[in-house]
C-alpha cells in the first residue's frame, strides 16, 4: 500500500484536521479514536510517511523508531494503563482491515 499524503492522519499531523490530542512530541502524536472500539482507544502515529510497521522498521531512522515506541509507553503511563494492562496492535494492509494508510 503506497503512502497517501492526503490520508486523514497526514492531515491531522499537518494541523488541517483537529484531533483530541493525548500526547505529542517530535516523534509521535497520540489522540483518541473518533470511533472507539474499547473504553480507552488511543491512536499513536509516527511523525513521518509510514504506511505499516514493515515500512516503518525498514525506512525510519533509529531515533524516530525509539521515540515512537517511547511515546507509546508514555501514553500508556499517562492514561494509567500500565498496571491494569493494555493491548497494542497495528493492522497492516487491506487484508488486516487497515483503513488509514498511516502506521497506527
Amino acid at each position: 500500500m503506497a503512502y497517501d499524503t492526503n490520508n486523514i492522519f497526514a492531515k491531522i499531523l499537518r494541523g488541517e484536521i483537529p484531533c483530541n490530542k493525548v500526547y505529542e512530541d517530535e516523534f509521535a502524536l497520540a489522540f483518541h479514536d473518533i470511533n472507539p472500539q474499547a473504553p480507552v482507544h488511543v491512536l499513536v502515529i509516527p511523525k513521518g510517511e509510514y504506511v505499516s510497521m514493515a515500512d516503518f522498521s525498514a525506512d525510519a531512522p533509529a531515533d524516530l523508531m525509539v521515540g515512537f515506541f517511547r511515546a507509546v509507553g508514555k501514553v500508556a503511563d499517562e492514561l494509567g494503563l500500565v498496571e491494569p494492562g493494555y493491548r497494542m496492535l497495528a493492522n497492516a494492509g487491506t487484508n488486516a482491515h487497515q483503513e488509514v494508510p498511516h502506521l497506527h
